[in-house]
């Protein structure tokens, strides 16, 4: 296999993103790394109004969680992309205002959807434990084209 700066690129993107949404959501679901667990996190929802917040914290923490499991491990990536981002726009449009992430803006949580569209649009790459075999192709067939003459 020829790994590529493509793959390697998409690796990096996995890896930290990946990092990023097991740790948010081990925080939610287990509260881990001085988060508030299943309780805490969906009081604090309740308090903001989001509906069903036990059941959204069950949600949101699962999708970040299994996400970001999917996403290290490049297993159903893109698959995973979709309730990974669609967690992340929920709570950029629920929970954060402006954007400015210094001032509780939602800048950080868009920039992680975008991270998760990504990964789902490309697939998890070369260089992972899926490889093609369980990142139903059929979502979006790998093809790399160029984009040259097109302009």
């Amino acid at each position: 296999m020829k790994v590529t700066r493509f793959d390697l690129g998409l690796l990096s993107l996995r890896l930290l993103t990946g990092a990023v949404f097991v740790f948010h959501g081990s925080q939610k679901l287990f509260g881990a790394f001085g988060g508030y667990g299943i309780e805490g996190t969906s009081g604090w929802m309740a308090s903001i109004g989001i509906p069903f917040p036990t059941l959204s914290t069950y949600l949101a923490g699962g999708a970040e969680f299994f996400g970001g499991l999917a996403f290290l491990t490049g297993i159903l990536t893109r698959l995973a992309s979709l309730p990974v981002a669609f967690a992340m726009l929920v709570g950029a449009f629920t929970a954060h205002t402006g954007f400015d992430a210094t001032q509780g803006g939602m800048e950080y949580p868009l920039v992680l959807a975008a991270a998760a569209v990504a990964l789902g649009l490309t697939g998890p790459g070369r260089i992972s434990l899926g490889r093609g075999r369980f990142d139903l192709p059929m979502l979006l067939p790998e093809r790399h084209e160029s984009l040259e003459g097109t302009v």
